[in-house]
């Protein structure tokens, strides 16, 4: 095998593996995500909870809200495991083939995504308080 040959391999592999890395990395985002919206979620059990035995009445809009924000971030958390698994998927057919062309729009979608979440976050947040 040629010098070129070699290196080329060792280029093509890492390649392949900066791919799983940035596949691992965003699994462990979704993983992230999953986990805020279910300790959302379970805020409003606890809130509804502690005001049963309190005995205070807490209207079920204000637990209803982070119930619903709480649903969503857990699926947006699967589905940027799907996202990033196709996407793993197509940078490796793309490596495979001798071309690459990135895009950002799985960056963009889920950017706005989560800033959508964090926007109704914070509008519980303001009319809770």
């Amino acid at each position: 095998m040629k010098i070129q040959d070699q290196e080329n391999t060792k280029q093509h592999a890492g390649d392949h593996l900066a791919n799983e890395r940035t596949f691992l990395a965003w699994i462990r985002t979704s993983i992230g995500i999953m986990g805020f919206g279910f300790v959302v979620m379970k805020f409003s059990l606890f809130i509804k909870q502690i005001s049963a035995a309190l005995g205070s009445k807490v209207p079920l809009h204000q637990t209803g809200d982070s119930r619903i924000i709480g649903i969503f971030l857990v699926a947006l958390g699967a589905i940027t495991i799907i996202c990033s698994y196709l996407r793993y998927n197509s940078t490796k057919e793309q490596l495979n083939q001798g071309v690459y062309y990135h895009s950002t729009l799985f960056v963009k979608v889920l950017t706005a995504l989560v800033f959508i979440a964090s926007i109704l976050l914070l509008l519980y947040l303001i009319k809770t308080t």
